[in-house]
């Protein structure tokens, strides 16, 4: 059985409902349809049935729970919960309180599906939310970030990308399974915050992806071996990070700072550095920004053939997850059982 297959194996067990707030989306809308018929969980699909029925004319949406909030008898329960969140908060583009009261709370919420699917989610009725197939990362996370928020003790919300290699196997990554972070939130992240998300990384490498992690700090420096201290400094702030995560974890296998070849090839660690029990066989890559983290998930996924099932989000009180806007059916469908698994 492949990783997929096992991700969705277990998530059938677990009996989660998730929220899929895109019914606008073809690609979710089949996804949606597949998730119920193969019992991976239940799915509320936030939409109008009759458009998702004209997307996918030939797929069976009878027993998909479509929720058009239009129509549903909760959105006044939503509305309230919604005001009750953002009391307080104000425009910075108007000067005025976000939501006057219930009433303009719930006129927004009949426009930001998105939205609504996270008070679905906050109000208990359903256990995980997806979104992001047509929508940005910005709009997908912007709801729960204001409504869900952070776990207790979490300081900073991150995301990684559980990369599976194709069914050749890849010859560094012997299990098959590696995790990049952070390739969609955070631009450009400090040391403490970098520290965060690689200890946040190995907690999905290990409750999720299943394998134990051996994080590499990335730079296109290894152990010294380059500086830009003049400039952007990458290098001191991975080398800062580096320190700081095996403080917030001292058991846990981390090593930096590494250029990717010395991260994952035996050989090249051997020579560039020798000694350290994680160079050459990392599984865990955490990036130094934004741009190198995204660039290097899709190389990895266009170029290498590597399924990206993500970005998953860490950190958030309750699962919510964003995709990717060139996402598959069958990512979304991946996405759906890891956040049933985060449940």
């Amino acid at each position: 059985m492949n990783f997929v297959e096992e991700l969705k194996k277990k998530a059938s067990k677990a009996g989660k409902t998730i929220v899929l707030c895109e019914g606008e989306d073809k690609r979710v809308v089949e996804a949606a349809a597949k998730i119920v018929r193969e019992g991976i969980a239940k799915i509320i699909l936030l939409g109008n049935r009759e458009e998702c029925e004209r997307l996918v004319p030939d797929v069976d949406l009878s027993n998909v729970n479509i929720v058009n909030p239009e129509t549903d008898p909760n959105v006044d329960k939503y509305a309230e919960l919604l005001f009750e969140a953002r009391k307080g908060k104000i425009n910075k583009k108007t000067n005025e309180p976000e939501y006057a009261d219930v009433a303009s709370a719930k006129a927004s919420i009949l426009k930001d599906y998105t939205m609504y699917g996270a008070l679905i989610l906050k109000a208990g009725d359903a256990d995980g939310f997806v979104s992001g197939a047509c929508h940005s990362t910005a709009n997908t996370l912007r709801p729960g970030l204001q409504v869900i928020k952070t776990a207790p003790g979490v300081d900073t919300v991150s995301s990684c990308f559980i990369m599976v290699a194709p069914e050749t196997g890849n010859k560094y990554i012997p299990e098959g399974i590696a995790l990049f972070a952070d390739c969609a939130i955070n631009i450009d992240p400090t040391a403490e915050q970098l520290a965060d998300i690689a200890v946040a990384s190995a907690g999905t490498a290990r409750r999720i992806a299943g394998v134990s992690p051996r994080v590499a700090m990335l730079s296109f420096s290894t152990k010294g071996s380059g500086n830009d201290a003049k400039g952007a400094n990458t290098v001191g702030k991975m080398q800062e990070a580096t320190r700081l995560a095996h403080i917030k974890l001292p058991e846990l296998a981390l090593d930096g700072e590494f250029q990717f070849d010395a991260a994952v090839s035996p050989e090249v660690a051997e020579l560039k550095a020798p000694g350290s029990t994680v160079a050459g066989h990392s599984n865990v890559f955490v990036f130094p920004n934004i741009n190198a983290g995204n660039i290097g998930y899709k190389i990895c996924q266009r170029m290498g053939g590597w399924m990206a099932i993500g970005p998953v989000c860490q950190g958030f009180a309750k699962p919510l997850n964003d995709l990717s806007r060139g996402c598959s059916v069958e990512d979304i469908v991946a996405t759906v059982a890891v956040t049933a698994l985060q449940a």
